[in-house]
């Protein structure tokens, strides 16, 4: 694992319980005492969580912050996942976009491709999405409707979620949904830290014709707290990024997921 995933994997365990201690660090990530004080010095130079003796807390300032601070990790291979994404997309859809920095870039492609945002006397896409800084980002453009699911803001990913965001995702259909995830594993499925967001995105994925998960090569092996339902009956693809193994790659397919690699 390097700096980055250690640093990136820190701040997901205190996301987990609000605290975090060297030796949980060490057990969990398989690195040094000395790597594991130098990696939480280095977060709490950034402001990212609070230093204590044996090991850090949150912030109370910082629970989003785990997010802002992915945004700078593996950008590269998001930002080729999103172009594949945005490939399975054709006017006059109806997209559905669950929360998260993958999600974010696939917002992001699908608002700058020309035949989306041109001029037209009709809406040329409909997003459907339970992110608040998605909906910000693509209400600058008028030809892309933007339908947002009620809810309760979840502080790290922006995502609304609760039995309102229920209500509105059983009363709607989508031609395709793209979920990002922060793990992925081809026997567990895909699998997020809170269990709350797992509800949402699963039922999300339900409700569209196509269900993608989208998530870069790091993700790949890797099982969270919540599970997503339905497994490849429902998230029936994967695109990922040219990290994933030919081993990876051939026990997805073994059980029935078809993987794009972008």
């Amino acid at each position: 694992m390097n700096r980055d995933d250690r640093l990136s994997a820190i701040l997901d365990l205190l996301a987990e319980s609000g605290q975090v201690d060297v030796d949980d660090i060490i057990t969990k990530l398989g690195v040094s005492p000395a790597t594991a004080r130098r990696d939480l010095d280095s977060l709490a130079d950034q402001k990212l969580l609070t230093r204590t003796r044996g090991g850090a807390t949150s912030q109370s300032v910082a629970y989003d912050l785990p997010l802002r601070y992915k945004r700078g990790q593996h950008v590269k291979q998001k930002e080729r996942i999103a172009e594949a994404a945005s490939a399975l997309v054709s006017p006059g859809q109806v997209v559905g976009l669950c929360g998260g920095t993958t999600s974010t870039a696939i917002a992001a492609a699908l608002a700058t491709r020309a035949d989306l945002v041109e001029p037209a006397s009709q809406t040329n896409l409909t997003v459907v999405t339970n992110a608040i800084n998605i909906a910000a980002q693509l209400v600058m453009r008028p030809q892309i409707k933007t339908v947002v699911t009620g809810g309760v803001i979840h502080p790290r990913s922006y995502e609304l979620t609760g039995p309102y965001s229920d209500i509105v995702l059983q009363k709607i259909t989508m031609d395709i949904a793209f979920i990002g995830v922060n793990g992925i594993d081809p026997v567990v499925g895909g699998t997020v830290h809170d269990e709350h967001e797992a509800a949402v995105n699963s039922l999300m994925g339900a409700r569209a014709a196509r269900a993608v998960m989208v998530a870069d090569s790091s993700k790949i092996g890797r099982a969270m707290f919540a599970t997503l339902s339905g497994g490849a009956d429902v998230f029936g693809t994967l695109i990922t990024d040219a990290g994933i193994t030919d081993e990876q790659r051939a026990a997805f397919a073994e059980n029935g997921f078809e993987v794009i690699v972008a």
